[in-house]
């Protein structure tokens, strides 16, 4: 957690604040509900199943500054960052420059999330055992494709970035593998999150 902060250190009960509006969100609202140390429960945006157990609030997740800003408005004790994206974006940091105690890693620890090729070379780096792979810009599209065809399938094409969910691509033929690769570095079927891709061995 960063960004340690007075407000939790006497023992009193705090606001805490959830970002985020998925399932993950709601387990942790469901958790943090019951806690004796938590005053007031708010969740930014949070979905119908939170609105029964906490205060939802109308900030989108990318909303950084929004959020921080009302965060410290609204003087927060905790804030517990659920999705990638936002941290992805620096929410953390601007919290702890506000002094906003955060459980949520910074912009910087969070890439090992946010980019796929980031943390196939850190994982390299350190000798953590991984699947074999090489990464791709939009620029090397043609360099991409002939990779491709040198290897065995099946063969796993990934979105370098944050993908909603759907930047992975599990490719049996090279057909396949072709399209997924065209898709995100020609098309830009990803955005800025696909404008680099990682190709890699099946395990």
């Amino acid at each position: 957690m960063g960004g340690a902060s007075a407000r939790t250190d006497s023992g009193d009960p705090f606001s805490v604040l959830i970002v985020g509006s998925g399932g993950r969100e709601h387990a942790l609202a469901w958790a943090l509900r019951g806690s004796p140390s938590v005053s007031t429960l708010f969740a930014a945006p949070g979905n119908l199943g939170i609105a029964e157990l906490a205060e939802t609030v109308d900030l989108a997740v990318s909303d950084v500054e929004g959020i921080a800003d009302w965060a410290a408005r609204r003087a927060i004790g905790l804030v517990v960052v659920g999705p990638e994206l936002p941290l992805a974006l620096g929410l953390a940091n601007r919290l702890i420059e506000r002094g906003i105690p955060v459980f949520g890693p910074t912009c910087a620890a969070a890439e090992l999330e946010w980019s796929k090729a980031y943390a196939k070379a850190f994982l390299l780096e350190h000798g953590i055992p991984t699947a074999a792979s090489a990464s791709f810009d939009d620029a090397d599209a043609d360099a991409a494709l002939a990779y491709a065809a040198r290897q065995t399938f099946p063969l796993v094409v990934k979105a370098d970035g944050l993908a909603a969910g759907k930047g992975v691509a599990i490719c049996g033929s090279l057909n396949e593998a072709e399209a997924a690769i065209r898709g995100a570095l020609i098309e830009g079927v990803f955005g800025e999150a696909g404008r680099r891709v990682i190709i890699e061995e099946f395990l």
